[in-house]
């Protein structure tokens, strides 16, 4: 297992949205990141899986660098973004098995391996609807189905429970600490203390910075037993 080890980060674009920020998110944990909006919590997120190149600084994961110079991630990155970034005119099925295209994945069994991972966010029956179709809080999960389906060495999610009741949040967060469990390393970043409180791991950002007094370790939480979701998700 590798840990993903971002060094002196600082990132200007107008103004200094990073500034000078060093810290390690460890394999087999799952990490928040928490700060109010406009702390650079997606800033982060976005050098540390590798969009990004930043102003100053370095990035790396199994001794080579996040920053490949095209601005696409490494194969062993995977997103869970904020806007979901789901293509309206493909199904829910079919968002979550181009993932698996993109890497080679034959297509027949790229789709079978989609359908498991819609289930896995209690979503299999949504599979043949369109994006268009879904409520904010089914296309979130479609979202994670998508990210967590590839099995990736770093999983990244931006907000990923913001649309969810209790419930569902609970089945994200349990399938976030199964996917550490695999060795991966999990970053969540969040609003909602709940989640925080459920991660091994806590950083703070403010204004760009570290906020030394945050930087605490919680032990981990049971997540909340998954209920089965409601209609609108």
């Amino acid at each position: 297992m590798s840990d993903l080890i971002l060094s002196d980060i600082t990132y200007v674009a107008g103004r200094t949205l990073l500034d000078q920020v060093s810290l390690t998110f460890p394999a087999g944990k799952v990490t928040a990141l928490s700060g109010p909006s406009g702390s650079g919590k997606t800033t982060l997120l976005s050098i540390a899986g590798g969009l990004l190149e930043p102003t100053q600084g370095t990035t790396s994961y199994a001794d080579a660098s996040m920053w490949q110079g095209s601005g696409d991630p490494r194969p062993d990155v995977a997103f869970v973004l904020q806007v979901y970034g789901l293509v309206p005119i493909l199904s829910a099925r079919e968002n979550v098995s181009i993932a698996l295209r993109a890497r080679g994945v034959d297509p027949r069994a790229a789709d079978e391996e989609a359908e498991a991972a819609l289930g896995r966010f209690h979503i299999a029956d949504l599979g043949d609807r369109q994006v268009e179709e879904l409520s904010g809080g089914q296309m979130q999960r479609v979202a994670c189905a998508r990210g967590f389906v590839v099995g990736a060495g770093i999983l990244l999610a931006d907000e990923p429970t913001s649309e969810l009741d209790e419930g569902n949040r609970g089945v994200v967060l349990a399938e976030l600490r199964a996917e550490a469990a695999r060795g991966s390393v999990v970053v969540v970043a969040t609003h909602d203390p709940s989640v925080v409180e459920a991660c091994d791991l806590h950083f703070a950002l403010d204004e760009g910075r570290l906020v030394p007094s945050a930087l605490v370790h919680h032990s981990p939480v049971q997540s909340p037993t998954a209920q089965p979701p409601l209609v609108q998700g």
